[in-house]
C-alpha cells in the first residue's frame, strides 16, 4: 500500500532528542471500536489536523486500518469528531458511520461529552484545585492562546475544573475537566494558574521534552453511545516513561 513520506523529526520547533514514533496500521493502540465509532490512544506525535509537515492525519491511518482489517475495497469512512494538539497523547474518538459522525458532533456541541485529561506541571497551580472561567484569545500567527480575566474583542469563554491528585520529586499531577473546549484551552490556563505543564515551553515551561511531546493525556472520555444509547467510559494509558508511571502508581495505590 502506498502512503506518504513520513519524515517526522524535521517539522519541530526544535530538534527533539529522541526518536518519534507515529502511529501506523502496525502500531496502532485501538481502545474500542465497534460498527459506527472507533476510539484510538494517539501517539503525542500524532496529528489530528493536517498541517505543513505533510505528515499523514491519524485519521487516514483509522482509515487504512478499518480498510485492511475488514477488506474494504474502497476507502473507509472515518469521521474526525474532536482533536487533539500534536504534542497531546490519549483517547480521540473517530466516527465510523456519518450517521454516528452528526450525533457525536451534535453531542460535543451540546457539551454531552466530559473528557478528563492529565498534566504534569511544575510547580503546583495556585490554588492547587479550582474551577477557572476566563475568556481566551487566539494568536494566528504565534498558534498560542492568551488567558483574559473578563471578556473582549476576538475572546472566547472558557471553563474548566482541576485538582491536583499528588507529586513526584520534582512535578505535581493535576486533573483536569474541561466544560469548553478552546484552542489550547487547558495549556493556557494552566500556565495562567503559574503551572506550565512539563515541555511546554510555548507556555511557559522551562525545557523541552526530549521526544517533543508535552505531559498533557487525554485520560479518559464519557458519553452516550450515539445508536446504541449505552453510557460509554474509555480509558487510555499514559506514555510509558517515569513520570507518566509515577502518577500510574499513585492511582492504584489510592483505589
Amino acid at each position: 500500500m502506498d502512503r506518504p513520506k513520513q519524515d517526522p523529526t524535521t517539522h519541530w520547533a526544535r530538534q527533539p532528542k529522541a526518536p518519534i514514533v507515529m502511529s501506523t496500521i502496525d502500531n496502532l493502540d485501538v481502545l474500542y471500536e465497534d460498527n459506527h465509532i472507533i476510539a484510538v490512544n494517539k501517539r503525542s506525535s500524532d496529528i489530528v489536523q493536517s498541517d505543513s509537515s505533510g505528515d499523514m492525519t491519524l485519521c487516514r491511518v483509522v482509515g487504512e486500518y478499518i480498510k485492511r482489517k475488514y477488506n474494504k475495497p474502497g476507502d473507509a469512512f472515518i469521521g474526525t469528531v474532536h482533536r487533539l494538539d500534536r504534542p497531546v497523547s490519549g483517547v480521540i474518538l473517530y466516527a465510523r458511520t456519518s450517521k454516528a459522525l452528526s450525533r457525536l458532533t451534535n453531542m460535543f456541541r451540546l457539551r454531552e461529552v466530559q473528557k478528563t485529561y492529565w498534566a504534569v506541571v511544575k510547580p503546583q497551580p495556585n490554588p492547587p484545585a479550582g474551577h477557572v472561567v476566563n475568556y481566551l484569545q487566539k494568536n494566528q500567527q504565534l498558534n498560542k492562546s492568551f488567558a483574559f480575566d473578563a471578556p473582549g474583542k476576538d475572546r472566547k469563554e472558557s471553563e474548566l475544573t482541576y485538582e491536583t491528585k499528588g507529586r513526584s520529586d520534582q512535578y505535581h499531577f493535576v486533573e483536569v475537566r474541561p466544560k469548553t473546549g478552546r484552542h489550547h484551552q487547558i495549556r493556557t490556563t494552566l500556565s495562567s494558574l503559574g503551572a506550565p505543564i512539563k515541555g511546554d515551553i510555548k507556555y511557559g515551561a522551562r525545557r523541552t521534552n526530549d521526544n517533543a511531546s508535552i505531559h498533557l493525556h487525554a485520560r479518559r472520555i464519557e458519553f452516550m453511545h450515539p445508536v446504541q444509547k449505552t453510557p460509554m467510559c474509555i480509558l487510555a494509558s499514559p506514555p510509558d516513561d517515569p513520570v507518566w508511571n509515577a502518577w500510574l502508581k499513585l492511582e492504584h495505590e489510592s483505589r
